[in-house]
């Protein structure tokens, strides 16, 4: 896609706070279409809508127990779609939880800090 031009965004956290700011953040940024989900499911519901890129937290459960986790998720989005653009977002640092999403697929690994908004909204634009 070219640089600039709106992009169809998934984030798929399940605080709401966070993804409620991360959308209102990436919209001012660049006109995106974004829509957000609460659990990975509902995400994984709406693929056929063939998102550009998927945010997606690493923890997933708290809101529904049985919920799969981020990680889970992320091998189900590949299976749907191997190409499919993947940025894990998570506030652990922990690099081998870093090194294991990108070695399931995810495109980057972003830690959720005071920069991490730009991070994403940089890797977005990116292509």
């Amino acid at each position: 896609m070219e640089s600039g031009k709106p992009k169809r965004i998934f984030i798929v956290d399940d605080d709401t706070i966070l993804s409620t700011a991360l959308e209102d953040y990436l919209t001012r940024k660049i006109a995106h279409r974004i829509h957000s989900f609460n659990c990975g499911e509902e995400c994984l519901k709406h693929l056929t809508e063939k998102p550009d890129v998927i945010i997606l937290d690493y923890f997933l459960n708290t809101v529904q127990k049985d919920a799969a986790t981020g990680l889970g998720i992320l091998q189900l989005i590949k299976k749907h779609n191997q190409a499919l653009r993947v940025i894990m977002l998570s506030s652990q640092e922990s690099c081998d939880i870093a090194t294991q999403t990108i070695q399931q697929g995810a495109e980057q690994y972003v830690i959720k800090d005071e920069q991490a908004f730009e991070k994403i909204s940089r890797m977005i634009n990116e292509t």
